[in-house]
């Protein structure tokens, strides 16, 4: 079958889809039927139900800990025929609930078309025995894009990796909407970013892969293995290096670098491959259930992000004092020391979040490090930060003793980042907020953030960003060439009184 490429018709293909997507369903053409119902899964609903319910019984039973303070962000599961791949499957009931999210990210491997990039069913739902799934209206803007995203006709889409994983979703997840894309052979950094402003909290992403295909037993778990190892590490450049380690290496690597952008953990719940459930070992295909972890729960997040009290904010600053005190030998007194402490223990306190901490000596920055994600409590992350912006800071020789007395210690408690979604460089400015926003870039491996007070000294947007580029080490108009991940976010700080 011909490769989907980018051609002058393009976006008058993608004009007229749009109005399909856009507009009402017609009873056969806007929905995605399945095509593998049947072969590689029960095409009777009742008994579809009742098999993901036995295989999903199992699963549960396994004993391997899950993180307790992390929420779900990610899954990685395997596609082929359920008696096959259903028990490893079937561990997503480990980790996922009804109504948990509001959309899920669905990426699987392109087995049949031949895409240089990714496409998007030109359709308005999916259809499985279980039920129909509406897809989401993100599936619109991705389509303007179509140098990445071409539009997948249902008489082309003979794809199987979405759509086999799909029923388990609906089990455990029961109403969600779906934003499906198929992955060719992309550029995954600019793929990714295009995909990140639509992986929020209310989000899950979704990879359909199986592992190693048609290796003895023994060879395969001896690959399969590193594969997972490679997956676990974060380590996308390995999965694509070796074409068979994984039919899905594209999709894995797109969402291994979501995970580092986002600081996501990799759990594996199961590995099986088929010669330990329907298959003979001569040759088999690997599986595995990968769950990632990332940000505290809802609840925990809403504590974290509660603004602080001004008397709250002003521990902190005490904190990141006492703590360079204590780095030059010079102890708080025990009365004061231990109010500290006392004062410190406060829930509010100990909520993880983000923070910055900035040193000025005589008004002039004489250090600045900070951490972006909620990854410690905001008092173990201020200690860290004031070592860091006092004594490993690479743009100054670190604080002497004499300097610690002359110094203002400036504490920035932040939101989470969140992915900006913008069209092009003058959307971009449109959409960014002088003196509230504080804003993160990256571009492959070149990032850097401003927090909000830098607007004081840059308050014109086109010269906030282009210095913000020069940080990165980028050009200093590489914000107009329509290549940069943006996140943003808001602090709350404190100073010290004078």
């Amino acid at each position: 079958m011909a490769a989907i490429k980018s051609n002058p018709l393009g976006l008058l293909t993608s004009a007229l889809l749009l109005t399909l997507l856009m507009g009402s369903a017609a009873a056969g053409d806007g929905v995605r039927q399945p095509v593998r119902a049947g072969v590689f899964y029960p095409s009777d609903p009742q008994e579809l139900r009742g098999l993901i319910d036995r295989l999903a019984q199992s699963a549960r039973r396994t004993q391997q800990e899950l993180p307790q303070r992390e929420s779900l962000r990610a899954l990685i599961l395997p596609h082929a025929g359920y008696p096959y791949s259903g028990p490893t499957a079937a561990h997503a009931a480990r980790v996922l609930s009804e109504n948990q999210f509001k959309r899920v990210l669905l990426m699987g491997p392109d087995h049949f078309v031949g895409l240089r990039s990714a496409a998007i069913p030109a359709v308005q739902a999916f259809q499985t025995p279980i039920g129909m799934v509406k897809l989401d209206p993100a599936v619109v803007d991705l389509l303007k894009q179509p140098e990445l995203f071409a539009p997948l006709p249902p008489a082309d889409d003979r794809e199987h990796s979405l759509e086999v994983v799909l029923p388990f979703l609906q089990a455990f997840l029961k109403a969600f909407q779906l934003l499906p894309v198929v992955i060719g052979r992309p550029d995954i950094d600019r793929l990714c970013a295009a995909l990140m402003p639509w992986v929020d909290r209310e989000t899950l992403v979704v990879v359909s892969s199986d592992l190693s295909h048609f290796l003895p037993y023994a060879g395969a778990q001896t690959k399969d293995r590193k594969t997972i190892e490679a997956i676990l590490a974060r380590d996308r450049r390995a999965l694509v290096q070796d074409g068979h380690a994984a039919c899905g290496a594209y999709p894995l690597a797109i969402l291994l670098a979501m995970a580092e952008r986002f600081n996501w953990r990799p759990v594996l719940l199961n590995y099986l491959n088929s010669g330990d459930t329907a298959g003979d070992r001569s040759a088999v295909v690997g599986y595995a259930a990968i769950a990632f972890f990332g940000d505290p729960p809802m609840s925990a997040m809403k504590d974290a992000f509660e603004p602080l009290a001004p008397e709250k904010g002003q521990l902190l600053v005490k904190l990141a004092r006492g703590t360079l005190m204590q780095k030059f030998g010079r102890d708080l007194p025990q009365a004061e020391a231990d109010r500290l402490r006392s004062a410190l223990s406060d829930p509010s306190l100990q909520a993880r979040g983000g923070t910055f901490v900035t040193l000025k000596h005589k008004g002039r920055l004489r250090g600045c490090i900070g951490s972006l994600s909620a990854s410690e409590t905001l008092a173990e992350d201020v200690r860290r930060n004031a070592i860091n912006a006092a004594f490993h800071d690479p743009r100054f020789s670190p604080l002497t003793e004499q300097e610690l007395g002359q110094v203002a210690i400036e504490v920035s408690v932040l939101t989470e980042p969140q992915p900006l979604a913008f069209s092009d460089p003058q959307d971009l400015l449109a959409k960014l907020r002088p003196n509230v926003d504080g804003v993160i870039i990256r571009q492959g491996y070149a990032s850097a953030t401003f927090l909000p007070q830098v607007w004081d000294q840059l308050p014109k947007k086109e010269d906030f960003l282009g210095h913000l580029c020069l940080k990165a080490g980028l050009p200093r108009e590489a914000w107009k060439q329509g290549k940069l991940e943006v996140s943003t976010y808001q602090v709350q700080y404190f100073e010290e009184p004078e």
